[in-house]
């Protein structure tokens, strides 16, 4: 009989690397996530062997259904994302679950935690990591918790918000914790270490550090990516700038959502050392060190666009470069109406040439000319057809690149500009409303994308605003609630 696996915070950055390593080992694979529209556009849903679940853990109701006929659980969700009160939802949800499982024949959770600090102080993210650890035990199934520090990997937070810094800016200004230590692992090594813990089953707790080869500085970690950047890191560390002060700027520092790179900055002031020789008895591997770790980083980067989410269009592939932020930044508008997902996707199809863009045309044909005064192409009028739209149709200087009849499409970014981005229209059928949103994506190269990202923001949301309620309105519908959206 094939063993299915639980793997619980799916959509997160260990998840979506873990669930199809599981699948691909032959594991039958129940994955879930509280935004399950993260899962979908993975393609998971084309694996035979993984099957994909909505899980809110602060509203678990189908929660005892899914751990029906469970051995093994992955527990990787974390409230980073939640913002400021992410500590009292992620703990929330820890009860929930834990209550869950008491109540099971769950034989065994492993439970993917943080490293703690040595100096007996805590950051509010460090402390609910180990608090999360507590209440799991509590449910009386054998908890394996691993502490991990900093995962070095494409897209890994922490990773990432370092490797912003070094991409934009000349002299780095830190705070004095630059010196702190940790001890960063790769993402291949935590990946061999949780699938290969598949084959012990505990009979009692666990708490096990995992850890790289080294213990070294966050300037350190700063200088070796700056080293495959091609770049000399210079860095300034200055006592005034705690990490409560750095986290306000993060915002146009990092193209890592907000909530995330403010939720972990609060952990870089104190030392995190690991002591990783209990794991690697039980299982032993070569260990990356952090300057082979950083290289295999940045050579598998661009699977940022090769993917799912960009359609695996090749003009996304050609233009990606090295230094473009993982993230993207977003901004968007959600409205909801009583017109049919038929007529809202009629009306979308409808996008670019002589019809235009629904609203402040104006404001498009400006960004076209400064487009054209680069040399850009987006004066260029054009379309296939004048009302329908096909996969790979070009529109003006955009370019369909995903397309759901009904439900989305996806437009790749075409003119000059220092980044990449896309235009998505999304339509949700609630039943009793639709919900159209109109939302531009943008990954920064460097500090002059992310200039040019909040530059245009507030025409952005001024223009997806104007556009959701002039479809609607083309429809002959009735809007009703809308909601702007930035990241």
């Amino acid at each position: 009989m094939e063993e299915t696996i639980l793997v619980v915070g799916a959509s997160g950055y260990v998840g979506s690397h873990l669930v199809p390593a599981l699948a691909n080992s032959g594991y039958k694979v129940q994955a879930c996530a509280r935004n399950i529209t993260l899962l979908q556009q993975r393609g998971w849903e084309h694996s035979n062997n993984i099957e994909l679940n909505y899980l809110d853990l602060n509203q678990p109701d189908n929660l005892p259904q899914l751990l029906s006929g469970i051995d093994t659980v992955f527990f990787l969700v974390h409230g980073m994302n939640h913002g400021h009160d992410f500590i009292d939802i992620e703990l929330e949800g820890a009860r929930n679950f834990s209550s869950a499982l008491a109540n099971s024949d769950v034989k065994r959770v492993i439970y993917l935690g943080a490293l703690q600090p040595s100096d007996g102080e805590s950051s509010d993210h460090l402390a609910a990591r180990r608090a999360t650890g507590e209440i799991l035990r509590e449910s009386g199934v054998p908890i394996t918790e691993l502490r991990a520090g900093i995962i070095v990997g494409p897209g890994s937070a922490a990773f990432e918000v370092m490797r912003d810094f070094v991409y934009h800016f000349p002299i780095l200004i830190t705070p004095k914790w630059v010196h702190s230590k940790n001890s960063p692992i790769a993402l291949r090594n935590l990946l061999y270490y949780l699938q290969e813990l598949l084959k012990f089953q505990p009979s009692r707790h666990q708490i096990m550090d995992i850890a790289g080869p080294e213990n070294i500085s966050y300037a350190t970690q700063l200088e070796t990516i700056s080293k495959h950047a091609g770049k000399t890191a210079r860095i300034l560390a200055v006592p005034f700038l705690t990490p409560k002060f750095a986290a306000r700027w993060l915002r146009i520092v990092t193209s890592v959502p907000t909530n995330i790179a403010q939720a972990l900055i609060g952990g870089l002031g104190h030392n995190l050392d690991a002591n990783g020789s209990a794991i690697q008895s039980l299982i032993p591997q070569y260990l990356l060190s952090y300057d082979e770790a950083v290289e295999e980083s940045l050579r598998h980067e661009t699977e940022v666009v090769r993917s799912e989410i960009w359609g695996f269009d090749p003009d996304a592939l050609a233009r990606w470069q090295s230094g473009y932020g993982y993230y993207p930044k977003q901004a968007g508008y959600k409205l909801k109406t009583d017109a049919t997902a038929e007529q809202l996707w009629q009306q979308v199809q409808l996008v670019g040439g002589k019809e235009g863009y629904f609203f402040a045309n104006v404001l498009w044909r400006i960004r076209e000319w400064m487009d054209a005064a680069i040399g850009g192409n987006a004066m260029q009028r054009y379309r296939r057809d004048p009302n329908t739209l096909a996969l790979g149709d070009r529109v003006d200087s955009w370019k369909v690149i995903k397309l759901e009849p009904n439900r989305f499409l996806s437009l790749l970014f075409g003119m000059k500009a220092p980044g990449l981005g896309r235009l998505e229209f999304t339509i949700e059928d609630k039943g009793d409303h639709r919900e159209i949103d109109i939302r531009a994506w943008w990954h920064p190269a460097g500090f002059s994308g992310l200039l040019y990202w909040f530059a245009m923001m507030p025409a952005h949301l001024f223009i997806f605003r104007g556009m959701a309620h002039a479809v609607v309105k083309r429809c002959k519908a009735k809007a009703q609630e809308g909601k702007t959206e930035t990241i």
